[in-house]
């Protein structure tokens, strides 16, 4: 899998993989499983209403046709960047330049997954992933997005969380990091290992939060990326905290 490097709008340097062929396919196999489920769900209710109502064939369009057109721009627009396929397979859409995409970025992916997955069985979106080095179809390309993995990069996770090091030049993002102890980062450093080991999101997303409660931080970073950032900038406190005493 090639990595992504996205540069956010707080300078902070993101490296994600992005998204396997298999996540993605499977991804959207499983969101197929749920489409289908929805669709026998909802149609044996209308059949057992009909008798009752007279308007099966608006039933139908209103609640199979509708939901199963909109799914996966309306899952990615209310649960940022994944759909339910997504979620399982722990993959999302984020932007190029870092920002989170906007309903329009949605659509605009959606528009041209008509064509290139559901008119062409996905073929031409396979194809374009598999040239693209960004891990893009046409959708993507048009709407400046990708697919990433949010799985934790455990061999990276090993080497930040045993010496943190602090690129010459580095700019700190969170000036708050500076108040925790030496104590409280050793503290981080070893449940972020842990987490990233046993692929434990709730740990993570927990130490996050607490972090985020303790600095008084807020930010829109994912879990993984905040908490190595909150390092790095404690880090280069120390250290200039080490030079100046």
């Amino acid at each position: 899998m090639s990595t992504i490097r996205i540069q956010t709008t707080q300078n902070v340097v993101l490296e994600y993989e992005a998204a396997s062929v298999g996540d993605r396919v499977l991804a959207q196999l499983l969101d197929l499983v749920i489409m289908g489920l929805w669709a026998i769900g909802a149609n044996f209710l209308i059949n057992q209403v009909a008798g009752v109502l007279v308007g099966q064939r608006v039933l139908q369009y209103l609640l199979v046709a509708i939901p199963l057109l909109v799914y996966h721009p309306g899952c990615e627009i209310f649960f940022n960047g994944q759909s339910l396929g997504k979620q399982v397979r722990k993959i999302k859409v984020t932007r190029l330049d870092g920002t989170r995409p906007g309903p329009g970025d949605y659509l605009l992916r959606w528009l041209l997954g008509l064509l290139e997955i559901g008119m062409t069985l996905g073929s031409l979106a396979l194809v374009a992933v598999l040239f693209n080095g960004r891990g893009q179809r046409l959708g993507d390309l048009a709407a400046g997005t990708t697919v990433v993995s949010l799985r934790p990069r455990s061999p990276d996770v090993q080497t930040l969380t045993a010496n943190v090091q602090v690129p010459a030049g580095y700019q700190p993002v969170f000036p708050q990091a500076r108040h925790l102890s030496d104590h409280d980062a050793a503290l981080i450093r070893r449940l972020f290992q842990q987490a990233a080991k046993q692929d434990d999101y709730l740990l993570l997303n927990e130490l996050a939060m607490k972090v985020k409660t303790v600095t008084t931080i807020r930010t829109e970073l994912q879990d993984e990326p905040f908490i190595r950032t909150i390092l790095r900038d404690h880090a280069y406190f120390a250290a200039q905290e080490s030079a100046h005493g």
